[in-house]
């Protein structure tokens, strides 16, 4: 096993491994993005093109028989902005037939698969907290201005520090089981592997453990009939309450509950027990200000009432880019050394997520001999070597000579590279991000079943000129559409305190009549949430006009779909969703009506995937229009409700108007729970599983 720390270390290693793979290349990530640029510190001179897409497509040109599969999570629309549009497009469907992909979305409601694995012919595993994704690549350095730092777009971004572990042997096979298990839940068939006479270790990466036992900890949340696997938030209970001297972590987040109250109790009872907490200075977006950063504050709480918060530190790394402030290094590795006992890589961040409802896999090393143990403490050390400005033999005899991490961090607090305290607000409780955790951070996923699975993730089989051409221009217009919202003058509407002035604009205005229909047909037509739009409406206009205006328009939106889902037909659709088009077309067509009323209900389905294939399927116009219009009244009933409530609360949120969004955010869940039960029963009396 080898520890690969920062993206330029990660992607070298994992292309030198590529290159020497015979019969397959497994890819699995929360993110994998086609344009990532797979290189180490230095430009590669091994012939092959950079760009992630590019050298796949050189690697299956070169060698026929190689299989390359990509298992990538079936995001949520919040992350739509970050990712890459439509990524089954650029990685499966413009690429040699050897190259697939599958969205995989075999995770209950707002779960995610968090993994980050690559497999090389089943003998060499990388996995940790990287994904072959845009904005993670950084060198060692962290240079506050390094010209290769930048997005595909060459627009810079800051300092990003993660890491991966790299394994062979019995491990990496173990890791080829777990991923296979995954594969075939979400394909419906086997993981195609081969075995190969070459060994695929990287070139010039040396092991840090050789002839070492390396356990593996999963979390797996619950699905159907399958319990959930819980063995990432044991572990991490059952290591720090093995803590005498140091508790040393790297992570994102810092929210979980359980590990604070293990930590405390552990530091109460070991007086010379000392935790250092290393993450980013600042969380990034809306989401992670009202969820992870106020989470991070309550778990700093539990430690101060535990009476230990004077032997903690809470540092971000600070390097120096010529201003005396100096830049932060964004932190988004998940590692744990305990003492020099104990070494922890993987995916799982200290969030309620990694401990419940997401899919995490984590590598654990246990020194259980002397050499082992100065390996892990090298890599420690060696870790705060690179935050502290320090070489690794420097970093050891500073740690020597002060005899404490936590001494040695406040010794170099005012050097240029140093780690420097995250300010928190201790009893920090804002309410608006107790409503935002539930979804952001939830302890255990949501139990409502998914109507349907992923449409996009088979490839289509010999696509006729007229299919490849509206292929090609469907992919053209996502990234259009894509390339507006995102670097046009329009991006600034997406800003909140332009959004914010925006909808305050709309107030009284006689044309938002017309408007706002309008938005739904155009935002339909380019696959943008309707829930959203509903939300926006809700929160601009009185209930009543707020209602009539979305319930127009998403019908109108809904129709228009249906229209070109009936002139596309069912042939084409079938090419370009995959099999369970003929599924999800027998059971609109069975009970059309009940089905579209259902679907509605429950906000979990695309909503133009399914206008798209009713029109393509036997359900009727008038069914179909029925049945929307029944099962998208309770939910927009719900958000105009509270329309007015949610603007203030977002304005100036108090404990009355939280608990208005908190009732009906509840009594959609309760009627979606309630149309799930439904379904299961009319589903049970027919025979057949529900759509």
């Amino acid at each position: 096993m080898s520890a690969l720390i920062d993206g330029a270390d990660f992607f070298g290693a994992l292309r030198s491994s590529m290159l020497k793979a015979e019969h397959s290349i497994v890819i699995v990530g929360w993110d994998v993005d086609s344009r990532v640029r797979l290189r180490g510190a230095e430009a590669p001179d091994d012939g092959g093109p950079e760009r992630l897409r590019d050298f796949l497509c050189y690697l299956a040109e070169r060698n026929p028989s190689l299989k390359i599969q990509i298992l990538l999570w079936d995001f949520s629309i919040l992350y739509a902005l970050e990712r890459e549009p439509i990524p089954a497009l650029n990685l499966a469907w413009v690429t040699p037939p050897q190259i697939e992909v599958c969205l995989d979305d075999v995770v209950p409601l707002g779960a995610s698969h968090h993994q980050k694995i690559a497999i090389i012919d089943g003998k060499v595993a990388y996995c940790g907290g990287l994904d072959l994704a845009i904005r993670r690549w950084d060198t060692r350095d962290h240079d506050a201005d390094h010209p290769e730092r930048v997005d595909p777009n060459g627009v810079p971004y800051p300092p990003f520090h993660d890491m991966q572990s790299v394994v062979d042997g019995d491990a990496a096979t173990a890791i080829t089981e777990l991923v296979a298990e995954r594969w075939e839940a979400a394909a419906c068939k086997p993981l195609e592997l081969g075995s190969s006479m070459q060994d695929p270790w990287p070139d010039g990466v040396l092991p840090d453990f050789e002839h070492q036992d390396i356990a593996i900890a999963r979390t797996c949340p619950p699905l159907g009939d399958r319990p959930g696997i819980y063995e990432i938030e044991a572990l991490f209970v059952d290591m720090i309450g093995t803590a005498e001297k140091t508790i040393y972590i790297e992570n994102q987040f810092l929210t979980a509950d359980v590990i604070a109250h293990a930590v405390a109790a552990r530091m109460k009872a070991r007086p010379e027990l000392e935790t250092i907490l290393v993450s980013s200075k600042e969380p990034h977006g809306f989401l992670e200000t009202h969820s992870m950063a106020t989470g991070r504050e309550r778990f700093m709480q539990h430690l101060n009432e535990a009476g230990v918060i004077d032997r903690v530190r809470l540092v971000y790394p600070r390097v120096p880019d010529g201003s005396a402030a100096g830049q932060d290094v964004q932190i988004h590795s998940k590692f744990m050394v305990i003492d020099d006992r104990l070494l922890r890589i993987g995916s799982a961040n200290l969030n309620n997520r990694s401990m419940g409802t997401d899919g995490e896999c984590d590598l654990v090393v246990a020194g259980d001999t002397p050499n082992t143990r100065a390996r892990i403490a090298r890599l420690r050390n060696n870790l705060l070597g690179e935050h502290l400005g320090l070489s690794l033999e420097d970093a050891a005899a500073e740690i020597e000579r002060h005899n404490s991490l936590r001494a040695l961090i406040d010794a170099r607090a005012d050097e240029p590279r140093s780690l420097r305290r995250i300010p928190f607000e201790v009893g920090a409780n804002e309410a608006l991000s107790q409503v935002v955790t539930v979804v952001a951070d939830p302890e255990r996923p949501g139990d409502v079943s998914r109507f349907m699975g992923n449409m996009l993730s088979a490839r289509p089989a010999g696509l006729p000129i007229r299919g490849r051409i509206l292929t090609v221009g469907a992919i053209a217009l996502a990234t259009l559409l894509f390339a507006v919202w995102q670097y046009s003058p329009l991006a600034e509407f997406t800003e909140p305190a332009r959004l914010e002035e925006l909808i305050v604009s709309l107030r009284g205005d006689p044309w938002a009549y017309l408007i706002v229909p309008v938005a739904f047909i155009i935002g339909s037509l380019a696959m943008f949430p309707v829930t959203a739009m509903i939300t926006a409406t809700a929160i601009a206009f009185p209930p009543i006009p707020a209602f009539v205006m979305a319930m127009s328009g998403a019908l109108l939106g809904a129709v228009a779909n249906y229209v070109i889902g009936a002139a596309a037909g069912r042939k084409f659709l079938r090419r370009l969703m995959g099999k369970r088009l003929n599924k999800i077309s027998r059971a609109l067509a069975r009970r059309g009506t009940l089905t579209v009323v259902m679907l509605r209900i429950v906000p979990v389905a695309p909503f133009t995937l399914i206008n798209l294939v009713a029109g393509a399927s036997h359900i009727r116009f008038e069914a179909f229009v029925f049945g929307s219009f029944i099962g998208l009244t309770p939910g927009i009933v719900a958000l105009t409700f509270v329309g007015d409530r949610l603007f203030e609360l977002l304005q100036n949120p108090t404990p009355a108007q939280t608990a208005w969004v908190i009732g009906a955010i509840a009594l959609w869940f309760g009627i979606a729970a309630g149309a799930r039960w439904l379904v299961t029963r009319i589903a049970g009396k027919d025979g057949a599983p529900a759509p």
